[in-house]
């Protein structure tokens, strides 16, 4: 296979990732908050809320398969910077503007603090991809929440329909772990697949919410609470482990002092 094209399959994922990212921004847009400004009641935001979510879970997907097909194919010099450019549209921009509408289009909301939280996740996005570019951790591990499990986040918290000072304070812990030391594992092997397994469950939770069927309602309250379960869960985690082995090494340490002393 010619070594252009092997570099054109993984660049093309990731031209996908970013065009999915625009078109959330796009149906967001005229699928909600269009609608909301002319009074037009029409039932529209909900199918418009949930493809715009499904296109953030379609970026996640070409977001895996590009870093796959790169370690397997090689990447191309400018792979790393377009991957990069991709999420800032995919998990920056996209969920921040959903939540800037989430502040116009709600009942209980405050336009200029929702504006502010989506600064503020756009923010960390910008400064963890940026991180993620000059700071090497070691292999098999991201140093801070990554972008597309942060940016899922996000929009399961809007989407939960949490009070407004709720909703903000997830929002912004969300974007606080985003640019933490706290270390989560990159999806590879099992874990790629349980990943995958789950944006393709909450696809189907999106389209039985959008179509309004039997109990969609709960379903999609369901896994939005296990995205933020999921989220919480990990730092708690990793924290724990980071504790323990902080522990067991003071452990050896003195252990090794004290078979030294006579």
């Amino acid at each position: 296979m010619p070594l252009s094209l092997r570099l054109s399959i993984a660049d093309t994922l990731t031209l996908g990732n970013a065009t999915c990212g625009f078109m959330a921004v796009y149906f967001t847009t005229t699928g909600i908050l269009i609608p909301h400004l002319s009074g037009d009641d029409s039932g529209m935001a909900r199918n418009s809320a949930a493809t715009a979510v499904i296109l953030m879970l379609c970026a996640a997907v070409f977001d895996l398969f590009d870093g796959l097909v790169a370690r397997k194919l090689r990447s191309s010099p400018m792979g790393a910077e377009l991957d990069n450019l991709s999420d800032l549209i995919s998990f920056g921009l996209a969920p921040a503007y959903f939540v800037l509408v989430y502040g116009m289009v709600a009942r209980d909301a405050h336009e200029r603090v929702a504006a502010v939280g989506a600064i503020v996740v756009l923010l960390a996005v910008v400064l963890r991809l940026a991180r993620f570019s000059c700071v090497t951790v070691k292999d098999g591990t991201f140093q801070g929440m990554p972008s597309p499990f942060g940016a899922l986040t996000v929009v399961s918290i809007v989407l939960l329909e949490l009070p407004f000072e709720a909703t903000l304070l997830a929002i912004l812990g969300t974007a606080w772990l985003m640019v933490s030391r706290v270390e989560y594992p990159k999806p590879r092997g099992r874990l790629a697949v349980a990943m995958l397994s789950w944006i393709v469950l909450s696809m189907g939770l999106l389209a039985a919410w959008a179509f309004d069927a039997p109990g969609g309602q709960l379903l999609l309250q369901t896994g939005c609470a296990l995205q933020l379960v999921m989220g919480a869960v990990i730092p708690l985690f990793a924290t724990a482990r980071r504790v323990n082995t902080f522990r067991d090494n003071r452990r050896e340490s003195r252990e090794a002092r004290a078979a030294q002393i006579p």
